[in-house]
């Protein structure tokens, strides 16, 4: 232990001690391998510590160490901006829980018995502009988002008055609404939002639009004092998380899991306060919700419910806020905007600010050549992808972006390529391999199992379901799928709610006869993107993903579309 700390400040020595090491190898877990690579730690380095040790914590454990032993001077900072570009914003709160353990005068200066309202209300503020300041913008090698300034990119987004932007409550139309609506709407200035403040405030837009970028762009803003100047105390909560305390009782109850190293214990009941809620449609009880007349069980459901006697903003997909309005009263004092993603100065910039000089041309021949990548241009999650992929290939993707499907092909396979089998072959060459198709089914069949049962949050014990030995694959699964720590332990989402969908679609079209599919009202919104399955194209990438079932029968495969189309 000595000569590890030779070349250690003082400082630093005490900070990462040993007692300091165990707590953050437990914490860290299966992602120390990714936090490995973000310290700067070579491949060849991690592989022997990945054979040399059988047990998780100690792999992340010989890791730290290792990067100690790197470093003449390594320091906590240091190890926090590798946390920040991993998103684990709950490992840099770990991080300080354990630096700050360490110094009990400074525990002691930050017991607050009886806070103070100013003193919770720039808490939460400095908490927001820490933590919320950047987001880490998905792209498609999820696994490294590019930093995003949210001052500087947000007013690059265009959000519509959606108060006449009614629509059919079937999921299966919305992209198709989406793409006529695009260029109809008068744009709203994102000032006018807040000129007039209203009690309620409603955001929808379908997935990868920009709705979390609003909400945290409105955190910051009132964090610096630009909006809400009436209101003490502005949380954020995302319904994915909400899903795992579906016993908690109270609104109190609730902060007291995700603000108690602000409020501990703090009463909001007498102050002005103000809720954002973030994916009403990944709400498990959103049934419920809309229905109080249904018998529920679960207490989270009631918050909920609670939370609209306060001022609020909730934002979700197009049909899940389409229902939610409508428990509203005519006479309540509410604005519903739509976002319908980049406008296009947005696109612009983007393109000149994120793909490299010579690979411009490219993208811009390639979004002015195919009508389905222009409009989707708009989308910002689409965008970074297309971008992504078109820098990647020596050729102009003019005709690999006709449709949604293949669009969502290329993002899939691009990603499996790059990222989780990491091979700069071709792609033919990757889909023969039957070890790929195997994890391409695995990946599909999960997503399926979990999209119909509307968990977008679940349990190491729910994946075993599909995968008898989960330890064994654990770390292959993440770019599509991701760990979240909870209060809870861990649990683990898709990365992004489209490629989930996507996922569930190609297990579909591979493994489901018509008849199962039509019969699965939870499959709707997968229709338009099963029937893009069918495409016997075979100058497209879609073929090497309705190839992964040798059992189906061709001659059904050949008919699926037919069938769907025709009903």
């Amino acid at each position: 232990m000595g000569q590890l700390f030779t070349h250690l400040k003082k400082d630093e020595t005490t900070v990462f001690s040993q007692a300091f090491k165990l707590k953050f190898s437990d914490s860290v877990g299966v992602d120390w391998r990714t936090l490995g690579r973000w310290l700067n730690i070579e491949e060849n380095y991690l592989d022997m510590i990945d054979q040399e040790n059988l047990k998780i914590n100690a792999k992340a454990y010989s890791m730290l160490t290792k990067w100690l032993q790197m470093n003449d001077n390594p320091t906590v900072d240091e190890l926090k901006i590798a946390l920040k570009k991993m998103n684990r914003m709950d490992l840099i709160r770990k991080v300080e829980e354990f630096t700050n353990s360490s110094n009990p005068l400074d525990v002691a200066s930050r017991v607050h018995v009886n806070k103070g309202i100013s003193e919770v209300c720039t808490a939460l503020k400095n908490y927001y502009l820490k933590y919320y300041g950047k987001i880490n913008e998905l792209q498609p090698l999820l696994k490294a988002p590019a930093n995003v300034d949210l001052i500087q990119k947000f007013v690059d987004l265009c959000i519509v008055d959606a108060h006449n932007a009614q629509m059919d409550v079937v999921c299966s139309v919305e992209r198709k609404k989406f793409l006529e609506k695009q260029m109809s709407y008068t744009p709203i200035p994102y000032s006018e939002i807040f000129m007039n403040e209203k009690s309620v405030i409603l955001i929808s837009g379908i997935a990868g639009i920009g709705k979390t970028w609003l909400l945290r762009k409105c955190l910051l803003d009132w964090s610096n004092n630009l909006i809400w100047n009436n209101v003490e105390l502005v949380f954020y909560l995302e319904c994915r998380r909400l899903n795992q305390y579906q016993n908690v009782s109270n609104i109190n109850e609730l902060l007291n899991v995700f603000y108690k190293h602000i409020l501990n214990d703090f009463d909001i009941s007498k102050h002005t306060t103000l809720f954002i809620i973030d994916g009403l449609d990944e709400f498990k009880y959103l049934n419920e919700l809309l229905n109080p007349n249904l018998s529920c069980i679960f207490p989270i459901v009631n918050v909920l419910a609670e939370i609209q006697s306060y001022k609020h903003v909730v934002a979700g997909r197009v049909y899940a806020i389409d229902k939610y309005q409508n428990i509203y009263p005519e006479h309540i004092d509410k604005l519903t905007i739509q976002i319908m993603g980049f406008n296009q100065d947005g696109v612009e910039n983007y393109v000149e600010n994120h793909v490299i000089e010579e690979k411009k041309k490219a993208v811009k021949a390639t979004l002015n050549e195919s009508p389905i990548a222009k409009v989707m241009a708009f989308v910002p999650f689409y965008l970074s992808s297309m971008c992504k992929i078109i820098s990647d290939s020596s050729k102009i993707y003019t005709t690999s972006f006709l449709t949604m499907t293949e669009l969502y092909a290329n993002i899939f396979l691009y990603f499996l390529q790059k990222h989780i089998i990491k091979n700069n072959g071709l792609v033919y060459e990757m889909m023969a391999n039957e070890n790929n198709k195997k994890y391409v089914l695995t990946i599909c069949r999960i997503a399926f199992e979990l999209f119909i049962e509307n968990k977008f949050i679940f349990s190491k014990e729910e994946v075993l379901l599909f995968i008898n030995n989960f330890n064994e694959v654990d770390e292959s699964l993440f770019g599509f799928i991701e760990r979240v720590e909870t209060h809870l332990g861990y649990f683990y989402q898709f990365a992004h709610l489209t490629v989930m969908e996507f996922c569930a679609s190609v297990y579909a079209y591979n493994c489901l006869s018509f008849e199962e599919i039509m019969a699965n009202k939870k499959l709707k919104s997968c229709l338009s993107m099963i029937c893009g399955l069918g495409n016997k194209n075979q100058n497209i990438l879609l073929k090497f993903l309705v190839n992964l079932n040798p059992s189906k029968k061709s001659k059904e495969e050949s008919s699926l579309s037919v069938s769907i189309l025709g009903k």
